[in-house]
């Protein structure tokens, strides 16, 4: 499993393993117990940035985000060499500050996981991306199928970009093994719900039930799975499933 040759499908697949160089990373599994200084601050900064109307806004752009960072380092390795890391939330540290691939870091030499869906979910879905959506509405107000839609989404994402990657590279089988697992990934029910995954001849397609809010930013606007069509009226319209 070599996790350089997985950075390189792009910034979302890195991981670093070791010490960090820098920064102020912090286990994840502190985070999920309670510890949401680094999530108040992470939701903060993406709020600044992209001026969010509402608190709820930065929220879910910013699980939007790490969301896919979770799902593309577990997707990327399972797709390349039919295992991926152990990424046990005590020895996955993040720093909120930061972006891929400096983000995230294994601290311990990654331990290879057979790549099937239940090990991926274990690892992602029920290691990470519950306990991630306990914190953030112990945070604020935000609707947990909302949440999942995001994670579906970014499930959807990380597949496409690793077939695009393995269509580029004359790697054929990889971009297959990701549409095939991220498949049966998407029949557990909270993921089941959040859309519809199809093959196209680009590889994968996907519209979510849900929307994650980007719309209601100034410079905000549709994303390319959004359950809209139009964007609507900021001052009226309530996004499905909010």
């Amino acid at each position: 499993m070599d996790l350089a040759e997985v950075a390189a499908v792009g910034g979302f697949f890195a991981l670093r393993t070791g010490t960090p160089d820098a920064g102020a990373h912090v286990p994840l599994a502190r985070i999920y117990a309670g510890e949401t200084g680094p999530l108040t601050f992470r939701v903060d900064k993406v709020a600044a940035r992209l001026g969010a109307p509402e608190r709820r806004v930065a929220a879910s752009i910013a699980h939007l985000g790490l969301a896919a960072r979770l799902w593309s380092i577990a997707l990327g390795p399972a797709a390349l060499y039919g295992e991926f890391p152990d990424l046990p939330p005590d020895g996955l540290r993040w720093d909120a500050g930061l972006t891929s691939p400096h983000d995230l870091w294994l601290s311990a030499p990654p331990r290879p996981l057979p790549a099937t869906a239940e090990r991926v979910r274990e690892v992602v879905q029920y290691g990470h991306l519950v306990p991630l959506a306990d914190a953030l509405r112990q945070a604020g107000r935000i609707s947990r199928p909302l949440l999942w839609g995001n994670a579906g989404s970014a499930l959807a994402g990380a597949a496409r970009e690793v077939h695009a990657w393995a269509r580029k590279n004359g790697r054929p089988e990889v971009g297959e093994r990701a549409l095939k697992l991220a498949a049966e990934l998407f029949r557990h029910p909270d993921l089941r719900s959040t859309g519809t995954l199809s093959a196209d001849r680009d590889g994968a397609s996907f519209r979510r039930r849900s929307c994650c809010l980007y719309y209601r930013c100034p410079s905000g606007g549709l994303c390319g799975d959004c359950v809209f069509d139009h964007s609507p009226q900021r001052s009226s319209a309530q996004p499905v499933s909010e």
